[in-house]
C-alpha cells in the first residue's frame, strides 16, 4: 500500500484528508508539526506528501525547502490562500501541484494520485 504524509494545521482537515485518502486505498501519516513530519518523510517511506501552508514549526516554504533536499517524490500543497503568485512561487520551489482547499480540491487531488 502507498503512504502519503499530510501537514496541516487544521485538525479537522487532517481528519477530512485522512478519510478521504484512506477511502482512495492510501495508508495516511498525518502531522501538524513540521518537525515531526520532517523525520516522517526523511525515512523514505513516502509515496506523496501533501502540505497545507500553515502550521506549527516553521514557515512553510522553509518547510518545502528542506523537504526537497531529502525527498525525490511528489509534494503537494493544499491551502485556502493561493494567489496565482504563490503557486508561481511554489512551483519554483518544486511543488508538483498548488490546490485550493475552497474549489473541489478532492477531483485536483485524485489526478495527481493517479500519477503514483
Amino acid at each position: 500500500m502507498k503512504k502519503i504524509i499530510h501537514i496541516d494545521n487544521s485538525e479537522f482537515f487532517r481528519k477530512l484528508m485522512k478519510n478521504f485518502l484512506t477511502q482512495e486505498g492510501f495508508e495516511v501519516e498525518s502531522f501538524s508539526n513540521a518537525e515531526e513530519a520532517g523525520m516522517a518523510i526523511s525515512g523514505g517511506l513516502a509515496s506523496m506528501v501533501i502540505s497545507g501552508l500553515a502550521f506549527a514549526g516553521m514557515e512553510a516554504e522553509d518547510f518545502i525547502r528542506r523537504t526537497k533536499e531529502n525527498y525525490a517524490g511528489p509534494l503537494v500543497v493544499i491551502s485556502s490562500s493561493l494567489d496565482p503568485q504563490k503557486k508561481s512561487s511554489l512551483s519554483g520551489l518544486g511543488v508538483k501541484a498548488a490546490i485550493d482547499k475552497s474549489g473541489p480540491w478532492q477531483e485536483s487531488l485524485k489526478a495527481e494520485l493517479a500519477a503514483l
